[in-house]
């Protein structure tokens, strides 16, 4: 991610409809995929503008989600304008900052915490539009066709095809959970940026053994993925080996998006976490 400290503030892009009210916009991220700006809103409250580049549009879908949870895990989204949205700040405090001030098992307990309330049931029908795990998964299949008995990617493809059909409590997904799309504001540690998926709660508390991204020493070090992987089972009221096969299963597919795009380094890296898991499952 790319950030604009200090980007000058000035008059509103023209994505920015009048009917928002918005003034005092200062760009603070430019990634691959959305810019994001910070805003001053009519009230004085400060409110936060994501807008979806091409390659990034697949995230609308998270809308979906934002609307459905109304806050509750997540930020709240505001309105909608084509393909800008505008949402509640989070708050400048990232969870990765937690691990380096009170340590990760801190920090692991406050993820834990946020995958509860993005897990609880609600009494209002599931929204439309989100994508089945089963689609979600498909480069992970297609990269393990064709591959020998025991290749890591093969095997994965395995498990997650054996999850998907023995699932049984699908709810919405956030679907990308991780230290840097949780944030501490006014209303207490939020996630931002959800991809809008469908599948079993267990999925979310997934890449969250993985990261943050950095931190290879808690990462790839079994006493602390054992300690994480227990607490978001006992959070989501799950068995240890599920958490641990669909851990498993995510970072095979995390490493076959990295072998796409050609970047060798993390694929390796997110393979090694991958065997490091299966290693606890195997004990399980």
């Amino acid at each position: 991610m790319r950030y604009l400290r200090r980007s000058p503030r000035g008059s509103l892009p023209s994505l920015f409809p009048a009917r928002w009210r918005l003034r005092e916009p200062q760009r603070i991220a430019d990634t691959c995929t959305s810019e994001v700006w910070r805003v001053r809103r009519a009230d004085g409250s400060t409110a936060v503008v994501k807008s979806l580049k091409p390659a990034g549009l697949e995230e609308l879908r998270g809308a979906h989600l934002l609307r459905w949870r109304r806050g509750a895990g997540l930020v709240r989204l505001y309105a909608t304008n084509g393909r800008a949205q505008l949402l509640e700040y989070a708050g400048d405090d990232a969870l990765s900052r937690v691990i380096d001030v009170a340590g990760d098992d801190a920090a692991t307990q406050i993820a834990a915490e946020v995958l509860q309330r993005l897990s609880a049931p609600s009494r209002r029908a599931a929204p439309d539009g989100l994508q089945p795990l089963s689609a979600y998964f498909s480069a992970l299949f297609a990269h393990a066709r064709g591959r020998p008995a025991g290749d890591p990617y093969r095997e994965a493809a395995r498990i997650a095809e054996r999850l998907l059909r023995s699932a049984r409590d699908e709810r919405p997904l956030h679907g990308d959970l991780h230290h840097d799309n949780i944030f501490r504001g006014t209303r207490g540690w939020l996630a931002i940026d959800p991809k809008g998926l469908d599948g079993e709660p267990a999925f979310d508390a997934a890449n969250l053994l993985y990261n943050p991204c950095e931190r290879d020493d808690i990462c790839l070090d079994p006493q602390h993925l054992q300690r994480r992987a227990q607490t978001y089972a006992y959070a989501l009221q799950l068995e240890l080996p599920q958490i641990l096969a669909y851990a498993y299963a995510y970072g095979c597919l995390s490493a076959a998006w990295h072998a796409q795009d050609g970047n060798a380094a993390a694929e390796m890296r997110e393979l090694a976490i991958a065997a490091k898991v299966m290693a606890l499952a195997r004990e399980a």
